[in-house]
C-alpha cells in the first residue's frame, strides 16, 4: 500500500474523528469526576471504540446487511442519540442527574455512550473504515489501515489524558461556557448526520 494512500487515510480519519474538538467534549461530558475515574474513562471509550471498528473493518455492511440496517440509517439514527446528548449539554440535565446521584450512587458513564459511540466510533468513522477496508488487498494492507486507525485513537487518547490540565486552565466559568457552545455545535453536527442520512435515501433537504 502506497504511503501517500495511507497518509490520506491517516488525514481523513482524523478529521472524522477530530481528537482535538472531542477534548473539550470529554471535559464536559466527565466534569466533576475524578482523575483517575475519568481515566478509567477514557481507556474504556478507546476499548470499545477500537472493538467497534475492528469489527466494522473487516465485516463492513455485511453486519449491518445482516440485520437489515442500512449505512444512511445508521447515520440518522447516531445522530438522533447524538442530538440527545446535545440537550442535556444545553440545559444542564446531566449535572442535574449527577446531582440526584450524589449519595451513594455512582455518576453516569459516559465511555460507552457518547463517548465511544457515536462520537468515536460513529457513522462517519465507521463508513470511513469500510471505504479504507475496501482499498486494502492483503493481510499486510489491512494491517497498515488498523495502523493509521489506531495512530489516529491514540491521539485522542492521549489528549483525553490531558483533560484535567485543560480544564484547570479554563476554570468553572470557561467549562460552562464551553460546555453550553459544544452543545450548540454537537446539536448541528447530529442534524447533519441526519441530513446525511435522509441523503443516501434519496431525500434532499434542499
Amino acid at each position: 500500500m502506497e504511503t501517500a494512500f495511507l497518509i490520506s487515510a491517516f488525514a481523513t480519519l482524523f478529521v472524522v474523528v477530530d481528537p482535538i474538538g472531542l477534548t473539550p467534549i470529554f471535559i464536559a461530558l466527565t466534569q466533576g469526576i475524578g482523575a483517575q475515574e475519568r481515566r478509567a474513562i477514557a481507556v474504556r471509550a478507546m476499548v470499545i471504540s477500537i472493538a467497534v471498528l475492528m469489527l466494522f473493518t473487516f465485516f463492513g455492511e455485511a453486519v449491518l446487511g445482516f440485520i437489515g440496517i442500512t449505512m444512511p440509517a445508521f447515520r440518522i439514527a447516531g445522530g438522533i442519540l447524538l442530538f440527545i446528548t446535545a440537550l442535556d449539554m444545553l440545559f444542564e440535565r446531566r449535572t442535574k442527574r449527577r446531582e440526584d446521584q450524589a449519595e451513594g450512587d455512582h455518576p453516569p458513564d459516559p465511555s460507552v455512550f457518547p463517548l465511544a459511540i457515536p462520537l468515536i466510533a460513529g457513522p462517519g468513522a465507521i463508513a470511513t473504515m469500510i471505504l479504507l477496508a475496501g482499498e486494502a488487498e492483503g493481510a499486510l494492507d489491512m494491517l497498515a489501515i488498523l495502523a493509521v486507525m489506531s495512530s489516529v485513537l491514540g491521539l485522542a487518547f492521549l489528549m483525553f489524558l490531558a483533560a484535567g490540565m485543560i480544564e484547570r486552565a479554563l476554570g468553572p466559568i470557561g467549562i460552562t461556557v464551553t460546555t453550553r457552545l459544544l452543545g450548540m455545535l454537537l446539536a448541528a453536527l447530529s442534524v447533519q448526520f441526519v441530513l446525511d442520512g435522509l441523503r443516501g435515501f434519496g431525500i434532499s433537504a434542499g
